[in-house]
């Protein structure tokens, strides 16, 4: 299977309740040959009307840390989520959701091969990193797992609601430079 067509079946996917609520099934943004994957937790309102992950004021955030280490969105990385749909409310994602939705983040990583995967808060990173992680204790520092390096960052909603976290996330990202110039050979 390419990517082009787990994009069309994910789009169809109606696995979960979910699914009967979403305007737009939101698979993710990005060059799917990047090194470099970002994992959010879920949509939320401007996600689930564009269709594309991080479009809001998060989204706006998220861009300006990328920009401060030369990644693009639309060039050199790629960006997803937990769950591909948005949760009613803007909720967590519940665990249920998740166990569906994983399936389609699984093919999306086989397919990628990415060298390092970036979770973006504390759902993603409990899922991906380990059920013990704390973003506000272990941010920035790298776990390797099946030949992936895999490092937890706050998520840009928390950033806005807390604006002191900003440097440390800033922080986060020039170590995360630092890694991609050691372990990518195509980022920059």
């Amino acid at each position: 299977m390419n990517w082009q067509e787990l994009e069309t079946q994910c789009k169809q996917c109606m696995a979960c309740d979910l699914g009967a609520t979403r305007k737009n099934l939101v698979f993710g943004v990005g060059n799917p040959e990047a090194e470099v994957l970002f994992i959010g937790e879920g949509p939320g309102e401007q996600e689930d009307l564009r269709g594309e992950p991080f479009v809001g004021r998060s989204g706006q955030l998220l861009d300006k840390y990328l920009a401060a280490i030369d990644l693009d969105r639309h060039k050199n990385i790629y960006i997803a989520n937990m769950v591909k749909c948005r949760p009613p409310g803007n909720r967590d994602p519940k665990p249920e959701e998740q166990d569906v939705c994983l399936r389609w983040l699984t093919r999306q990583v086989k397919l990628m091969r990415p060298k390092i995967i970036v979770c973006l808060g504390r759902i993603s990173a409990q899922r991906i990193i380990g059920k013990d992680f704390k973003v506000t204790r272990e941010h920035g520092k790298f776990h390797e797992h099946n030949g992936i390096l895999r490092m937890g960052t706050y998520h840009p909603a928390m950033l806005l609601r807390n604006p002191n976290l900003k440097p440390e996330a800033l922080e986060d990202f020039l170590a995360l430079r630092d890694k991609i110039k050691e372990v990518c050979e195509r980022t920059y």
